[in-house]
């Protein structure tokens, strides 16, 4: 019998371990923000959890990540601001010296409007928060990596930087600016090794859409809207997060990741037109 020759298959060995890496993510006191902060701890970060009012909250999470071995700090500030931005930064730099990734999570969509209804000063709020708050933070990070020609800057938008929201117009407007201003500072930043990339969560369930995914005709609506038929939990949006940040996800820049069962497909044209 004639015997076929092999071709020697290379190994990729796919490194998703995050040790001795320092991490700073916004938001991480609750909800998403939580979820990845426990996971790159999981994965051997430190990790530097920002919140902006509940430090209890930041607190818990710190706790949970020491008892489960790990090294992590509440770090409070309010990251629409530029001095607190800067002094949050310092802190990290004084708790660690540098910073390895930052995660921009904080965010808020804002009270529903419809536009000629709005008031100017809640939208300009969502923007503070949301647009120049990820800015401010991204601004001080890059100002860490490009001199260590290293480190990566990753953004949470949302499936609405692609889908139109009706009574949202700040948050839409917001993230779909934090998606054009991830693909200019990942062009800024690749000569020096720093990788941008953002994350677009779908629908997931925390407990800022409880009122939503505890009501039985919303969350039949909801699901219609997504393909593969169900939320997204935390943990979802966490685990794509550490698989970019990690080695095994070095070439990735430039570009939004959407984490959202299928959203974005558009499920509503599944049967016609």
């Amino acid at each position: 019998m004639q015997r076929i020759a092999r071709r020697a298959v290379h190994s990729c060995p796919m490194n998703i371990r995050l040790d001795g890496k320092r991490a700073l993510v916004t938001g991480g006191s609750s909800g998403i923000g939580a979820a990845i902060s426990l996971a790159l701890a999981e994965a051997g970060a430190k990790v530097a959890v920002n919140g902006s009012h509940h430090v209890e909250e930041a607190q818990g999470v710190v706790e949970q990540i020491k008892q489960a071995g790990g090294d992590a700090q509440a770090m409070m500030a309010d990251i629409s601001s530029l001095p607190a931005v800067t002094g949050l930064f310092q802190e990290v730099d004084r708790a660690w010296g540098g910073l390895d990734f930052l995660v921009n999570c904080a965010g808020i969509d804002g009270p529903h409007a419809m536009a000629w209804e709005a008031d100017p000063d809640a939208w300009r709020r969502v923007l503070e928060i949301n647009l120049f708050g990820t800015f401010y933070c991204a601004r001080e990070a890059l100002r860490r990596m490009v001199p260590q020609r290293g480190g990566v800057v990753l953004s949470l938008t949302s499936v609405h930087e692609e889908i139109a929201w009706s009574g949202y117009s700040a948050y839409t407007a917001s993230k779909a600016g934090v998606s054009m201003m991830t693909k200019t500072l990942a062009q800024e930043a690749a000569p020096f090794g720093v990788r941008v990339l953002a994350v677009a969560p779908g629908a997931i369930k925390t407990p800022i859409n409880a009122s939503v995914w505890k009501d039985p005709q919303g969350l039949k609506d909801l699901l219609t809207k997504i393909p593969l038929g169900r939320m997204g939990e935390p943990k979802d949006i966490a685990q794509v997060v550490t698989f970019l940040l990690s080695d095994a996800g070095g070439y990735v820049t430039a570009r939004t990741v959407f984490v959202d069962g299928g959203m974005t497909d558009y499920p509503e044209f599944a049967h016609g037109g």
